[in-house]
């Protein structure tokens, strides 16, 4: 699906020092990243960037390749809770089917309801190279699941209903104004 930015828009598409997300239609996005073979200090550093970057865009997920880095490293903090980091995570299960409203970083402004897993069980390794396993049902479940998707090369977009695809300024842009 090719995304025109109104030009209303065209100014959150930007990518600087204040913005450093990556935006479509940059080919990192479409990629599927590599695999992490160790966990050392570069991907603690990596990962306190993500999580740094994703709370100054106001996010509440962000996968290394929208920093154009082409690694299966992801950061959330969804639902009020603390931030996890997840490196090489792989669903191994999933539940049910429910149906909400989701945006991206790299695509500002678009946002569109998608069909995801209610429930999901996610595996991987932690910052220090640990592996752990989190259950995670509601935000939390769309936001890895989204996220994953990024590692896959894949976006939100693949998967919107189409008819519900709209702009709109993004709330913390809103309340600048």
């Amino acid at each position: 699906m090719e995304i025109v930015v109104p030009e209303a828009f065209q100014y959150l598409y930007a990518v600087n020092r204040e913005r450093p997300v990556v935006k479509i239609p940059h080919p990192v996005l479409r990629q599927v990243a590599r695999e992490v073979t160790k966990v050392g200090p570069s991907v603690g550093k990596l990962i306190d960037e993500m999580s740094r970057v994703m709370n100054q865009a106001y996010g509440i997920g962000l996968a290394a390749p929208q920093l154009a880095v082409s690694q299966r490293v992801l950061v959330m903090a969804s639902d009020g809770k603390r931030m996890i980091a997840l490196v090489n995570p792989k669903i191994t299960e999933r539940e049910g089917e429910i149906v909400g409203e989701e945006g991206c970083l790299s695509i500002p402004g678009l946002y569109a309801d998608v069909k995801r897993s209610r429930r999901v069980l996610v595996e991987g390794w932690d910052k220090r190279g640990r592996p752990v396993e989190y259950e995670m049902e509601g935000l939390s479940s769309r936001v890895v699941q989204h996220e994953i998707d990024h590692l896959d090369g894949i976006l939100f977009i693949d998967h919107a209903d189409p008819e519900t695809l709209h702009w709109s300024l993004p709330s913390h842009e809103r309340e600048a104004e």
